[in-house]
C-alpha cells in the first residue's frame, strides 16, 4: 500500500451469479468506486476452474486459461472472458484504482486422465500418522489441457508434479490423504492436522524444479498479459512459506516494478501469523483473521462483549504495517466453509474500526457493500435462503471521512466496556480533525479531545441531529446512539 489512507475492496463474494458478467460490471463501476474512496480492488481467480463457467476459481484447472479456451464446458469463466478481464483491469487503472489478482498456487483439480502411482495413505486429521502400507493407487493427476493445445505453455502435469491427493479410484470409499512414493509433506506450513501442507485436489510439489519453473514462468506471463498491480495469495498456510517471496521477487524483477502482495493465512492463532511473517521477511502482508473473529464474537455477544478488548490478539494491534483489516470475506460469509458471521447490526461498528483508524490497510467486502441474496445447503444438510444487507450508504460515509478527515495523531478512549471512541487531530493538508464514538450497548458519550477549540461538529452518519461544539481547549462530549456509531466532523 503506497497511497495515503488507501482502501481495498474485495470485488466478489462466493455466490456471485455465474452469468459471466462480473468483469463488465466492474468496468462500469470503477469510476463510482474511485469517487467513493476505493483505491484498489482484489479480483477473484480469473483462470479456468474444474467447474468451468460455474467455478468460483479456487478449483484451479488451467492457470493459462483466463476465459479463452473451450475447456471444462465453457470458454468464459464464471466472471467473463479473457478480453473482458483485461478490459476491466485497464478501466480500473484508468480510474486510479490498483488491481490485485487472486493467485492459487497450492493445488490443481479436474485432471484430464488418470495415472497409477505408489502411495501411502495417511490420516486426514494427522498427517504424521500412516493408516496403511504403500500401495498402488489410481489417481487423476494427468493434465493435458486439450482445449488450449499447448498455447502459452507446453507442459503437461503428471503425478510427479504433485506430492499428495485424497482420492483413489481403486478404493473410492477410503478417507485418506495419499502421499506419493519418495515425496514428503512440506515443512514451514501450518501445524494444524500435524502438517497442513495438503488441502485439496492434487497438491503441488514445491520442491519439484519443473513446478517451480512453471509457476514462475506463469507469473511472468500473467503480469505481462494483465498488467495487474499485485496479488492476493490463497491458502498460504498450506504452502511452504518461503516460496511466496521467491515467486514474488521473480515477478517483480521480470516486471521491473513493485508488486503488492497479501496472503490469506486463515487462522485465529496470532503466533502462526507472526511465524509466516518472519519466514517471509515481512514481504507479504496478511489478512487479519483474528480481528475478524473478534468482530464475529462481539456481534454475537452484544453488550456482554468488552469493547476495550476488540483489538486484543490481532495483527493490526501487534504488527500494524503488515495487517490488511477486514470485516468479512467470501469464506466467512453465511453457509461457506469457514462461516463465522459478523451480525448485521455490528457491521457499521466494525467498518468504523477498520476504516477510520490510522493502522492497517482496510478491505471492504462486496456483499457488505452491495448486499447479497442466495440459497445453499448448510452443514446440517438443510437448504437456507440468505439475505445480506447492503451497508453501502454508511461505508460511503466512512470512506468520505477517511479520505477527508482521518489524518494526524490518534487519541484512543478505550476506557468503557461498551462505549469506546477515538479522535484524529488532522494535519496541515487535512485540518479539522474527527471524533468517532460507538457503543455495543446503551447510548453513550465520550469526553474527547479533537484539537480544535470552539469548533462545531456534526455527525455525518446522521444518527444524531444536534451539533456539538468543543470548548476552549478543543474537548467535547461526543455522543452515539445505542448499538450504533457516530462520526463527528467539522461543520462546513
Amino acid at each position: 500500500m503506497s497511497e495515503p489512507n488507501g482502501v481495498m475492496m474485495q470485488y466478489f463474494h462466493w455466490y456471485i451469479p455465474p452469468d459471466g458478467n462480473l468483469w463488465n460490471e466492474l468496468k462500469d463501476r470503477v469510476k463510482d468506486l474511485a469517487e467513493a474512496g476505493v483505491t484498489s480492488v482484489w479480483l477473484p481467480p480469473a483462470y479456468k476452474g474444474t467447474a468451468g463457467g460455474y467455478d468460483v476459481g479456487y478449483g484451479v484447472y488451467d492457470l493459462f486459461d483466463l476465459g479463452e479456451f473451450d475447456q471444462k464446458g465453457s470458454v468464459r469463466t464464471k466472471y467473463g472472458t479473457k478480453e473482458e478481464y483485461i478490459t476491466a483491469i485497464k478501466a480500473a487503472k484508468d480510474a486510479g484504482i490498483r488491481v490485485y489478482a487472486d493467485v492459487v498456487l497450492n493445488h490443481k483439480l479436474g485432471a484430464d486422465e488418470p495415472e497409477e502411482v505408489e502411495a501411502t495413505p495417511y490420516n486426514p486429521d494427522d498427517r504424521n500418522q500412516p493408516i496403511g502400507d504403500m500401495q498402488t493407487i489410481k489417481v487423476w493427476t494427468h493434465f493435458t489441457f486439450p482445449g488450449r493445445d499447448g498455447k502459452y505453455s507446453g507442459l503437461e502435469w503428471h503425478w510427479w508434479h504433485f506430492d499428495a491427493v485424497d482420492y483413489n479410484v481403486y478404493n473410492e470409499g477410503e478417507n485418506a490423504v495419499y502421499l506419493f512414493k519418495d515425496k514428503s509433506f512440506d515443512d514451514n506450513v501450518d501445524l494444524e492436522k500435524g502438517a497442513f501442507d495438503y488441502l485439496m485436489g492434487c497438491d503441488l510439489d514445491m520442491e519439484h524444479p519443473e513446478v517451480r519453473d512453471e509457476l514462475k514462468y506463469w507469473g511472468e506471463w500473467f503480469v505481462e498479459t494483465t498488467n495487474v498491480d499485485g496479488f492476493r495469495f490463497d491458502a498460504v498456510k498450506h504452502v511452504k512459506a518461503g516460496f511466496f517471496p521467491e515467486w514474488l521477487d521473480h515477478c517483480r524483477h521480470h516486471a521491473g516494478r513493485q508488486l503488492f502482495a497479501v496472503g490469506e493465512y486463515w487462522s485465529n492463532e496470532i503466533e502462526a501469523l507472526h511465524h509466516f511473517i518472519s519466514v517471509t521477511g515481512g514481504d507479504v502482508l496478511l489478512f487479519d483473521a483474528p480481528l475478524h473473529y473478534n468482530f464475529s464474537a462481539a456481534s454475537k455477544q452484544g453488550n456482554d462483549y468488552d469493547m476495550r478488548q476488540i483489538f486484543d490478539g490481532t495483527l493490526v494491534q501487534q504488527q500494524p504495517p503488515l495487517a490488511v483489516t477486514l470485516v468479512d470475506n467470501h469464506d466467512s460469509q453465511p453457509l461457506q466453509s469457514l462461516e463465522s458471521v459478523v451480525e448485521g447490526w455490528f457491521k457499521p461498528l466494525a467498518y468504523a474500526l477498520i476504516l477510520l483508524r490510522q493502522d492497517g490497510y482496510p478491505c471492504i467486502f462486496y456483499a457488505d457493500y452491495y448486499g447479497a441474496h442466495y440459497t445453499d445447503t448448510g452443514n446440517d444438510g438443510e437448504e437456507y435462503e440468505i439475505w445480506m444487507d447492503s451497508h453501502q450508504w454508511i461505508i460511503d460515509k466512512f470512506l468520505h471521512a477517511r479520505r477527508t478527515y482521518a489524518y494526524g495523531d490518534q487519541y484512543d478512549y478505550f476506557d468503557h466496556a461498551n462505549t469506546i471512541g477515538w479522535t484524529r487531530l488532522g494535519n496541515e493538508e487535512h485540518p479539522g480533525g474527527m471524533a468517532v464514538v460507538l457503543s455495543n450497548g446503551d447510548a453513550g458519550t465520550k469526553y474527547m479531545e479533537v484539537g480544535q477549540p470552539n469548533c462545531t461538529y456534526i455527525d455525518i452518519t446522521e444518527h444524531i441531529d444536534e451539533p456539538i461544539t468543543t470548548n476552549e481547549e478543543g474537548w467535547a462530549e461526543f455522543r452515539c446512539d445505542a448499538g450504533s456509531v457516530s462520526v463527528w466532523v467539522p461543520q462546513s
